[in-house]
């Protein structure tokens, strides 16, 4: 999988902005303002940074030695998952779009309305 790869995959979805808050070295993608995956542009091999849900997330660190507590990261709530060829890239594509629909601007919901009385 190539960086690339990823960031098409990252930009194809709703409201993506990539940027690069921490200076050269590491593409940042947010949604509506925040993040939810980091590319450091220097790593060997190519690895990314993806904010999982804190029970799949230590199910993916027993059953991959490449995904591991995400780096600089909260270790509950990021991984960080290298692409080293152990993972298929269907799971590391599946890994962005559960990071994305975590952070992801939830549809409003709309406020129930109380019954009305008979007259």
């Amino acid at each position: 999988m190539s960086i690339d790869l990823i960031r098409d995959h990252a930009l194809a979805k709703p409201e993506v902005e990539e940027t690069l808050p921490f200076g050269p070295d590491v593409i940042v993608f947010k949604v509506s303002g925040k993040i939810f995956l980091l590319i450091p542009l220097d790593s060997q091999p190519l690895q990314f940074n993806a904010k999982c849900d804190p029970e799949r997330a230590l199910d993916l660190r027993e059953s991959y030695t490449s995904i591991l507590p995400g780096y600089h990261m909260n270790k509950t709530h990021w991984n960080t998952i290298i692409l080293d060829g152990s993972i298929p890239i269907s799971l590391a594509k599946e890994l962005i779009d559960h990071s994305y629909e975590l952070v992801k601007p939830k549809g409003r919901r709309k406020k129930s309305q109380p019954a009305q009385a008979d007259v």
